[in-house]
């Protein structure tokens, strides 16, 4: 086992039309509106962008974003990630049941931390590092599902 090598996978289930979910994960700049541990996100040039986070542990990472695929009709958004993770990450947004009302997203992501820092403790806190992960997945999706509900608590006037 490499551990400095991290695939994770996680679902979402929101009680929102596929469409808008992902129109909202389209828009990588609204993701700080919604997403607690995404400090700030910004376009670097067409079809990429620069997201920093910041979830429970102590650092912050930078993540440059180049757009791999963007497929409406199959509900895919598909990013190479480099910087302090280099990588891909995937969110592929499905209709659950029928009317239309509710989706399933199912998150993807293989990564390597780039981070000097990360890659050095990465045998002793992988552990941490996955918890962390989980967590940050956790706020993201029931941030997502009141941003859509248009129920933000407060956030989107926050972070403007």
């Amino acid at each position: 086992m490499d551990p400095n090598h991290y695939r994770f996978r996680g679902e979402w289930r929101l009680a929102a039309p596929a469409p808008a979910v992902y129109a909202a994960l389209a828009d990588v700049r609204s993701y700080p509106l919604w997403w607690p541990e995404v400090r700030e996100a910004r376009e670097t040039g067409a079809g990429s962008g620069e997201v920093v986070l910041r979830a429970l542990l102590p650092y912050r990472l930078v993540i440059g974003l180049e757009a791999r695929r963007r497929d409406p009709a199959a509900g895919v958004l598909e990013a190479a990630m480099r910087g302090d993770l280099v990588g891909w990450s995937r969110f592929t947004v499905r209709a659950d049941g029928t009317g239309g009302t509710r989706c399933r997203v199912l998150f993807e992501e293989d990564a390597r931390p780039a981070k000097p820092l990360l890659r050095r403790l990465a045998l002793p806190l992988h552990p941490l590092f996955r918890a962390n992960h989980a967590v940050m997945m956790c706020r993201g999706g029931r941030g997502l599902a009141a941003y859509l509900a248009g129920d933000d608590g407060g956030r989107r006037t926050a972070n403007r």
